[in-house]
């Protein structure tokens, strides 16, 4: 299985804040990833909804012989990821888990900002999690739904962007907070508006890193991981909206270049 790829699912190009630091730690490693663009956003939906469209990519991408499965989307993980690691016979690694821990690692005033979408924020899993480490930490969460469509959409101006940024963050104004985590995996590609209204007095905790990690560890337990150092492989990148858009996105966000994006539709999906 160790030269098997690794699978992504997310509501849309989000989770490629994700692939990004996966291609960092792993780069023998090739990657499958499955965007759902045309049902975004994911986190205004009800969270059973999600649940089924996240077992739905989860399912395309078996048939791609997978050997580990990354939930590369916040709302998913809320959903999904108890349901998926029970169902599925291969590693199933979500975003919430280690976004907490290092978070909880970082404080230095116990008290901690969660920013993600709707659903993500409804669902309290960052809560329950960063409780469970550390029962003390004072947290205020606040549901920033805006972010996601200015990274989907990709189409506002700096000034646009530092508008609607401002907007959503002001609910943070009186919380002396010095740590603040980005829920949502879309977040990371306006991270300099967030840290510009912060005056960078916070640190931002970018939950995609520490799930890189994570997937290298877990590689090394299960003793899947690819250590062969051939030639670079092609990443494979599904999306269910527009596949220009996507490789657009993808191709300003990635420093890797060597991946294709394909075109999956809804029929296939859930056929």
């Amino acid at each position: 299985m160790n030269n098997q790829p690794i699978g992504f699912i997310d509501s849309g190009v989000g989770g490629l804040s994700v692939v990004k630091e996966v291609m960092k730690v792993l780069p023998n490693e090739q990657l499958y990833f499955v965007g759902d663009t045309q049902r975004n956003p994911y986190g205004s939906r009800p969270l059973n909804e999600v649940k089924i469209f996240s077992q739905q990519l989860a399912n395309f991408l078996q048939t791609k012989k997978i050997k580990l499965l990354v939930i590369a989307c916040n709302t998913a993980t809320a959903a999904a990821l108890e349901d998926l690691q029970t169902e599925l016979d291969i590693p199933v690694i979500g975003v919430i888990e280690p976004g907490s821990k290092s978070a909880v690692a970082t404080t230095k005033n116990n008290t901690i900002g969660v920013i993600g979408t709707e659903g993500t924020i409804h669902s309290r899993e960052y809560n329950k999690k960063i409780k469970q480490l550390n029962k003390s930490t004072l947290i205020k969460s606040v549901a920033c739904q805006p972010f996601v469509e200015i990274v989907e959409e990709d189409n506002l101006s700096p000034k646009e962007i530092t508008t609607v940024v401002s907007n959503s963050l002001n609910a943070f104004d009186q919380v002396n907070m010095d740590t603040l985590i980005l829920g949502c995996t879309h977040f990371p590609l306006i991270e300099s508006y967030i840290r510009d209204y912060f005056d960078e007095q916070i640190t931002l905790i970018n939950p995609a890193v520490e799930t890189a990690n994570l997937v290298q560890q877990t590689l090394i337990k299960e003793h899947l991981l690819n250590e062969e150092d051939s030639q670079p492989k092609e990443h494979i990148f599904y999306t269910t909206g527009s596949v220009e858009k996507f490789k657009e996105i993808s191709n300003k966000w990635l420093d890797n270049k060597n991946f294709r994006v394909e075109s999956l539709s809804l029929k296939e999906l859930i056929d």
